[in-house]
C-alpha cells in the first residue's frame, strides 16, 4: 500500500468519518479510532477538540495539505473582502488538484495532486503541474492528449459514489473541464458536514 493510500485510510479512522464517501473506507467497518486505544470511550470533546477536529478534517480532505499550505490559504481567505468561511471554501475549491478531482479525471484528491504533478493536465492550452495551481473561473482545465486513455481516468469517470458538482462543466468524452464559478460551503458537495466556522475560531485563538 502506498504511503498516499495508507495516509487516506489513517485519516479516516483518525476523524472517525467517511471524509470522502468512499465505498472501501475503514470507517464503514469500524468506527473507532487506530491503534490499541481506538475503542476507549470518548470523553466530552473540548471547544479547542472541535476546531482543532473542523480543521484536521478540511485539511485532510483536500490531500492532507501541510499546515504551512493550509494556514496560508486561511490567511488569504482573512484578508479578502467577504465572510472568510465563504472565502476559504472557494480558495480551497480553486486549487487545480481539487478541480481535477471534482471533475472525475481521477479517483481520489490524492490521485488528483499527483495526476497533476506528472503533467497529465493543461489550463487554458499551458501544461501545468502545480497542484496548488489557483484555477481562475472560466478556466478550462484538460487532461492530455496522451493520458486520455490512461485505465486509471476512464475507470474515474464511471466512479458511481459521487457527482460533478454544477459550478464544473465537464464533458467526458473531451475530458475537458471548465471551472464555471467559486462555489460556496452550501454548493460543496462533502459526504460529511463541514464547518469552517470553527476553523476560524481555532485560528482566531491561535
Amino acid at each position: 500500500m502506498t504511503k498516499r493510500t495508507s495516509a487516506k485510510y489513517k485519516i479516516d479512522r483518525r476523524m472517525g468519518e467517511n471524509i470522502w464517501g468512499r465505498p472501501k473506507s475503514p470507517v464503514n467497518r469500524r468506527e473507532y479510532g487506530p491503534g490499541q486505544h481506538g475503542q476507549r470511550r470518548k470523553g466530552k470533546v473540548s471547544d479547542f477538540g472541535l476546531q482543532l477536529r473542523a480543521k484536521q478534517k478540511l485539511k485532510g480532505y483536500y490531500g492532507d495539505l501541510t499546515e504551512k499550505q493550509f494556514k496560508r490559504i486561511f490567511a488569504e481567505a482573512a484578508r479578502v473582502k467577504g465572510d472568510t468561511g465563504e472565502n476559504l471554501i472557494g480558495l480551497l475549491e480553486r486549487r487545480l488538484d481539487a478541480v481535477v478531482y471534482r471533475a472525475k479525471f481521477v479517483p481520489t484528491v490524492f490521485a488528483a495532486r499527483q495526476f497533476v504533478n506528472h503533467g497529465h493536465v493543461t489550463v487554458n492550452g499551458q501544461r501545468v503541474n502545480i497542484p496548488s495551481y489557483r484555477v481562475k473561473e472560466g478556466d478550462v482545465v484538460e487532461v492530455r492528449q496522451k493520458s486520455k486513455q490512461l485505465v486509471s481516468v476512464l475507470e474515474a469517470v464511471q466512479l458511481p459514489e459521487r457527482d460533478v458538482p454544477d459550478y464544473v462543466e465537464v464533458d467526458h468524452n473531451k475530458m475537458t473541464a471548465t471551472f464555471t464559478r467559486t462555489p460556496t460551503l452550501g454548493d460543496v458537495p462533502y459526504p460529511v458536514q463541514m464547518e469552517p466556522n470553527l476553523v476560524i475560531e481555532y485560528y482566531a485563538q491561535n
